[in-house]
């Protein structure tokens, strides 16, 4: 895959093949076992399924990802609407046997599939329709993807209470958004080995753990939530944490699971110091390029500061799709 940065001029953008990134930055680790450390491609991989494994211990997700069979979906439409270039659904599926789900799906209309599809993932205070407007710095990105020739499906994922005893909040969201995937494929419309993923902020933490625990997404893009976790203790929702997190593992950890697949992060050059500025972001992104360095694919990941402040910048988006998926 060409860089990144070839279809993204005009913006700052660090990859893990800029001269910047050749060295790993150092910082206290909190415990931080199972921080990744560069070695051969082969330790890499070992390295990713070891982590991934023990996380979901953690999320206490362990049990549904290792079904013998699988959960039905149970797919029920409540509705269906034209617009333009699309027909929007509104869906039921179950997540777990004893608990449903609702999504947003939209498929292109008046031409022939099968189409890359994007998950599409609002933050704190959204819902599954958000990602559509224009609301919230969104800028209509899952309506634009949808009239684009993308599938786009949507789930709420800010509730702040865990539904079924025995699970955890992050672990529930986390599996919402894979049983996503799990429809997606389902769908005869849909190219299962061109799924990617988008979301900011709370989405864009959301897409972190999709990207990096189910290698069923081909690629990934986050927008204000490249940081570490010495940033979001203060003048942040604690929903992020869970007990065992911070003694394993910081963010980049988590992101480095996606490599060596397409991962590209968005921050806004005027996020205040608090939130997610790209001075934050520098500072992580050295911590992620050795492994896609370690796999082969430096140019697979990389970081966009755009003019604008804790909203989805869609051109490097739209740019970024088109370069690894060239939708029809």
């Amino acid at each position: 895959m060409r860089r990144i940065a070839c279809l993204l001029l005009g913006l700052a953008v660090i990859c893990a093949a800029c001269p910047a990134m050749a060295a790993g930055a150092e910082k206290e680790d909190h415990g931080r076992r199972m921080r990744y450390r560069s070695g051969s491609a082969e330790d890499a991989a070992r390295w990713q399924e070891a982590l991934r494994s023990r996380l979901f211990d953690l999320l206490k997700m362990t049990d549904l990802v290792s079904r013998n069979e699988p959960i039905p979906l149970a797919p029920r439409i409540l509705s269906a609407s034209e617009k333009p270039g699309y027909v929007h659904h509104e869906v039921e599926i179950n997540s777990t046997p004893g608990r449903r789900i609702n999504l947003v799906l939209t498929v292109p209309a008046g031409r022939p599939g099968p189409f890359p599809a994007i998950v599409v993932l609002a933050g704190h205070g959204g819902t599954r329709h958000t990602a559509y407007g224009d609301d919230h710095g969104y800028h209509r990105m899952g309506e634009i993807l949808a009239a684009s020739g993308y599938v786009t499906v949507s789930t709420s994922v800010g509730q702040h209470e865990v539904y079924e005893e025995g699970r955890t909040l992050m672990g529930e969201r986390l599996w919402d958004v894979m049983r996503c995937i799990d429809y997606l494929e389902s769908r005869k419309e849909v190219d299962p080995r061109r799924i990617g993923a988008a979301g900011k902020s709370l989405g864009g933490e959301m897409v972190m753990w999709l990207a990096a625990m189910d290698k069923r997404v081909a690629a990934a893009s986050v927008t204000g939530f490249l940081t570490n976790m010495d940033q979001m203790e203060s003048n942040h929702c604690m929903c992020w944490k869970f007990p065992g997190l911070r003694e394993l593992v910081d963010y980049a950890d988590i992101y480095a699971l996606t490599a060596p697949r397409p991962l590209m992060f968005q921050n806004g050059i005027d996020e205040p110091p608090s939130q997610f500025p790209p001075s934050v972001a520098v500072r992580v992104m050295p911590e992620i390029a050795p492994v896609y360095r370690d796999l082969g694919a430096p140019q697979n990941v990389a970081l966009v500061a755009f003019p604008g402040g804790h909203e989805i910048h869609v051109p490097s988006l739209r740019a970024f799709l088109s370069l690894v998926f060239e939708p029809r």
